[in-house]
């Protein structure tokens, strides 16, 4: 793969973040985990995390010479709107309650 085609690789889709932003955040000091969801926002989109973190962290390893199960992984953090309890419990009722 060339140069230039390597740059435009897309490795968060939700934030449309690019392995060259990954790669010039972590040769600019952004060298963690945290750092570098911070920096470029990768894995704070619609999947949370699930699809690009784990990329995400193959970079940061390539980049830093060390092992991907050496990089740890980001904080999670709870939703800022309250969510239902019956939601995180699994109940599906099929109705909706703007007063929940």
């Amino acid at each position: 793969m060339s140069g230039s085609a390597q740059e435009e690789v897309i490795v968060c889709r939700c934030r449309d973040v690019t392995e060259s932003d990954i790669r010039k955040a972590i040769n600019d000091g952004f060298n963690t985990m945290e750092l570098l969801k911070r920096k470029t926002k990768a894995g704070t989109g619609t999947c949370g995390g699930r699809t690009c973190l784990p990329h995400v962290r193959r970079i940061l390893a390539d980049e830093t010479d060390k092992a991907p199960e050496e990089m740890g992984l980001t904080r999670t953090r709870s939703p800022v709107i309250p969510v239902p309890v019956r939601f995180t419990a699994g109940e599906v009722t099929g109705e909706v309650n703007d007063n929940d």
